[in-house]
């Protein structure tokens, strides 16, 4: 990766302007350079973010100052749909979509930086597909404990008949991903991943936790279950995070998380050539699951 001079290429296209503009000035990471890392995934994020309403984390000038969007604004591309979904507060607000790897250009156009998508998708916003738990350390654990922390949460699932996939996040944690059928509302998804997470927290206070509140976590692992709500979001497969180093959400084989494992390793510059050396892509099951919350598994967690 590195930088040509240009003033703007077209891919896919997508107009990308000031190619060369430095995202991640440390890494010396460019839009053409995050542009050419989509390329290479697309085939392999695509099936988990296209089709789904997103968030924005965006940093036109580069990650040292970024915000979010979850609504249109100014200058969204083409190829960035707009979908009409209800909310709360707003009904009529407006999600951000992409389906293709032109709408990826399109959101490195814009400086995006993440792309953090709902766990349903945009033609039925109420019926989610997959189940997140984002298991988030206290800054002064270790990498270990989060590493036995999601082998023993993919143990509970193992036990509920539920089959799991666990990726990095990008930063010190580790998220464990539940493919379901779209058959049960946000209230009864949420239900479940909180009564899991209660479970595993009243059976291990001394490493883990339910409450969101940094201050409260005390040494232990915050097993983030708010993540499956109507609105809310968990950072996409494959999206770099707007961090030092560009360090990328990546899926893992089970066999792949160990203490071994260094997060730190995954980055848009390493990512694509492991793709490419895999034999099997890790999360390639994941589309044929067709998981029920069912009655063993809701007994299993202590829910009617």
């Amino acid at each position: 990766m590195g930088e040509r001079a240009s003033s703007s290429v077209e891919i896919a296209g997508v107009r990308l302007t000031s190619p060369d503009r430095l995202l991640y000035e440390e890494a010396g990471f460019t839009k053409r350079d995050l542009a050419a890392y989509y390329e290479a995934v697309a085939p392999r994020m695509l099936p988990h973010v296209a089709g789904r309403p997103l968030t924005l984390l965006r940093c036109p000038a580069g990650r040292g100052a970024c915000f979010f969007q979850r609504h249109p604004g100014r200058a969204i591309p083409k190829a960035v749909r707009q979908v009409a979904i209800a909310e709360k507060d707003d009904p009529d607000a407006v999600s951000l979509v992409v389906e293709d790897l032109s709408g990826l250009f399109a959101l490195v156009q814009i400086g995006t930086l993440e792309i953090h998508p709902w766990g349903a998708r945009a033609d039925d916003p109420d019926r989610p597909d997959r189940i997140v738990f984002d298991l988030d350390p206290d800054p002064g654990i270790g990498f270990a404990p989060v590493v036995a922390a999601a082998q023993e949460l993919r143990a509970h699932l193992d036990a509920l008949g539920l089959a799991s996939f666990a990726k990095t996040s990008g930063g010190k944690g580790l998220h464990v991903t539940v493919p379901i059928r779209r058959r049960y509302g946000w209230d009864e998804v949420k239900a479940f991943a909180r009564a899991l997470a209660g479970r595993m927290a009243e059976a291990a206070p001394d490493r883990y936790t339910t409450n969101p509140l940094k201050e409260a976590r005390g040494g232990r692992i915050f097993i983030d279950y708010l993540r499956n709500d109507r609105g809310n979001t968990a950072v996409a497969p494959y999206s770099p995070r707007a961090r030092a180093g560009a360090p990328v959400a990546t899926p893992l084989a089970w066999a792949e998380v160990t203490p071994a494992l260094d997060p730190a390793a995954f980055t848009i510059a390493t990512v694509p050539d492991r793709l490419a050396a895999l034999q099997a892509d890790p999360w390639s099951e994941m589309a044929e699951l067709q998981q029920s919350l069912s009655a063993r598994a809701r007994r299993g967690v202590g829910l009617a």
